[in-house]
C-alpha cells in the first residue's frame, strides 16, 4: 500500500478543522496536520495576490487519493484549490502499516 502525503491550503482555521475532521472522519485520511498560518505570494487572474493561510498535511494511502482529491474539491472554498500528493518513499513501518489501516475502507460513507 502506497503512503501519500498531500498539501493543501485553507483560508482560515475553522474551514481547515472542518475540512481535516471531515477527511478522517469518511477514512480518507489517517492524520491531518493543521499548521500555523502562512503568508501566500502568487499571481490569480493576472494579478499578484497576498493571502494568510492555514496549510494542511494529509497522510493518506494511493487507493484513497482519488475519493480524497474528490472530497477536496467538494468541500474547498477556492475556485482551484492547491492539492498536492508526494510519494512517501520511506518511514516508519508500524506508521505506514496505521495509515494504511485507518484508510482502509469500510462500510460507510466514505465509499
Amino acid at each position: 500500500m502506497n503512503t501519500l502525503l498531500i498539501l493543501t491550503n485553507l483560508p482560515d482555521r475553522a474551514t481547515a478543522e472542518s475540512m481535516a475532521t471531515l477527511l478522517v472522519r469518511d477514512r480518507l485520511a489517517a492524520c491531518v496536520n493543521i499548521l500555523q498560518p502562512c503568508q501566500s505570494i502568487y499571481r490569480w487572474n493576472d494579478e499578484i495576490e497576498t493571502a494568510t493561510e492555514i496549510p494542511l498535511l494529509i497522510k493518506t494511502t494511493e487507493a484513497r487519493y482519488p475519493a480524497l482529491e474528490k472530497a477536496i474539491r467538494l468541500q474547498h472554498p477556492y475556485e482551484t484549490p492547491e492539492i498536492i500528493a508526494l510519494s512517501v518513499t520511506g518511514g516508519f513501518p508500524e506508521y505506514l502499516d496505521w495509515v494504511a489501516q485507518e484508510t482502509a475502507q469500510k462500510n460507510g460513507p466514505a465509499s
